[in-house]
């Protein structure tokens, strides 16, 4: 089974859930370090459908300054061009695979998947 983590490496729960992938047997793992590869607009509302959350429920605001640009309070497609702009507004990790996509806070969630 192929998994797709949209990872940052400086993140713990990241590296955590990152490491579950690689501990699974059977699992074939793309890291898309995606403050180096960035989403597009059509990628964030795939994941964000798939796995059933909104983009203001995947908004990062500690550690950024989006709550300072009004983004808590902004709607969908204003947090997505926000997040497509600055990809460090999208918390992690999400992970993709045939079953669907999990945001994975806490880690074991990606479980649910493999």
């Amino acid at each position: 089974m192929k998994a797709t983590i949209w990872h940052n490496p400086a993140c713990g729960t990241s590296r955590k859930t990152l490491a579950i992938l690689e501990e699974t047997p059977g699992i074939e793992v793309e890291i898309v370090q995606y403050l180096k590869t960035p989403y597009t607009a059509d990628k964030l509302r795939q994941l964000f459908r798939d796995a059933g959350i909104t983009a203001r429920e995947a908004l990062r605001l500690r550690g950024t300054d989006a709550e300072e640009r009004g983004l808590g309070d902004a709607g969908e497609d204003a947090i997505i061009a926000a997040m497509v702009e600055n990809p460090a507004y999208v918390n992690r990790p999400f992970v993709e695979t045939d079953k669907g996509v999990r945001f994975c806070r806490p880690q074991d969630l990606v479980r649910e998947i493999l």
